[in-house]
């Protein structure tokens, strides 16, 4: 299963980001491109701990239907997201979002083996795999959504 915490997935994710341009045009939804890409920054700081995010409750945090969403349910097209990862979105500038996405992506990788990983606003607490598989299933969901 694809992980941030492998070089191998945020390379072809690098490769994907390589696809988009400034106009390119959803499959689904209303972001744009920018925003979008604005969106997946924030949850990757979201993910570091550099963005504080408000804590929802709801079964999503509790074993076995967290594990299900995490690792096997696709994400569903149009699902609600905090409020924090949508904050900036309509001040995106693409190149801004580019140019920051790779150190973004470095940023999480670097992230010691024993460093706390902060608690996910819908999910609560997640394992370290947790939170690289579920980064990665995000990006990936947002990429195809652009079809990259």
């Amino acid at each position: 299963m694809p992980s941030l915490w492998q070089s191998d997935a945020r390379s072809g994710l690098l490769a994907r980001l390589s696809r988009l341009g400034p106009d390119t045009p959803p499959r689904w939804g209303r972001m744009t491109c920018p925003q979008m890409l604005a969106h997946l920054n924030d949850a990757s700081r979201m993910a570091t701990g550099e963005l504080p995010t408000a804590p929802r409750r709801g079964p999503m945090r509790h074993f076995p239907l967290k594990q299900f969403i995490v690792y096997v349910m696709p994400i569903p097209k149009g699902v609600p997201t905090a409020r924090e990862l949508l904050a900036r979105i309509d001040r995106a500038q693409f190149e801004q979002e580019v140019a920051a996405f790779p150190a973004s992506l470095g940023r999480f990788a670097s992230r010691p083996p024993d460093a706390p990983m902060p608690a996910h606003p819908a999910f609560g607490v997640l394992s370290r795999r947790a939170w690289g598989v579920l980064a990665h299933r995000h990006i990936d969901h947002h990429f195809r959504q652009f079809g990259a």
